[in-house]
């Protein structure tokens, strides 16, 4: 809440927050699941305005091409392949496509406020536009000044902000959230 309370302008009520994530698996760290829901119990503790909507992780084995040693001189010979394991979360940018559109169908907001730079969310972005009449913002991470916002996405986008580093610093959860005992892990 504090993040969009210093990029907003004052004058923008929040009345609801979606998160869209997906749960981890914990293949590959055991411990990954638990620190993420630390982290989610934490934000729900705080910020009585969020809901979470989950997507899932996929994990599979592919068969992919070296990125090294191959070069220039190499192109057109044999080239060495690895077997590997893709993870890639699914259905979160979905869900908030369809959530957004849904709420706009609903008149349940004035503006949205979208935190991603995914150009899939273009299209739902133009329905609440045009369709619904909307006002959107497009909050995008930005770690450093040359990262720039989807030109998908601000095409619709009445406002677009950065995140910025220290922005995200600032805006920490407290640690242990208040009336509870939930504690940043010291891993974090």
């Amino acid at each position: 809440m504090a993040l969009f309370k210093k990029v907003l302008n004052p004058k923008h009520d929040i009345l609801a927050i979606k998160y869209f994530t997906a749960r981890v698996t914990g293949k590959f760290d055991p411990n990954q699941p638990v620190r993420q829901k630390t982290y989610i119990r934490a934000l729900e503790k705080s910020i009585p305005e969020l809901s979470v909507h989950y997507g899932q992780f996929n994990s599979h084995t592919i068969n992919a091409p070296l990125a090294y040693p191959i070069s220039a001189k190499t192109f057109g010979k044999h080239i060495k392949f690895a077997n590997i394991i893709k993870t890639e979360e699914k259905g979160s940018d979905v869900n908030l496509a369809v959530h957004v559109l849904n709420d706009a169908w609903r008149n349940v907001f004035d503006c949205a406020v979208i935190v991603s730079n995914d150009s899939d969310l273009a299209e739902s972005l133009r329905l609440v536009k045009v369709q619904n009449k909307k006002m959107i913002g497009v909050i995008y991470p930005s770690t450093n000044r040359k990262r720039h916002p989807s030109k998908a996405l601000t095409k619709y986008a009445n406002f677009t902000k950065g995140i910025f580093e220290s922005s995200l610093k600032a805006c920490q959860l407290p640690d242990p959230i208040p009336g509870t005992t939930i504690a940043k892990p010291s891993d974090w």
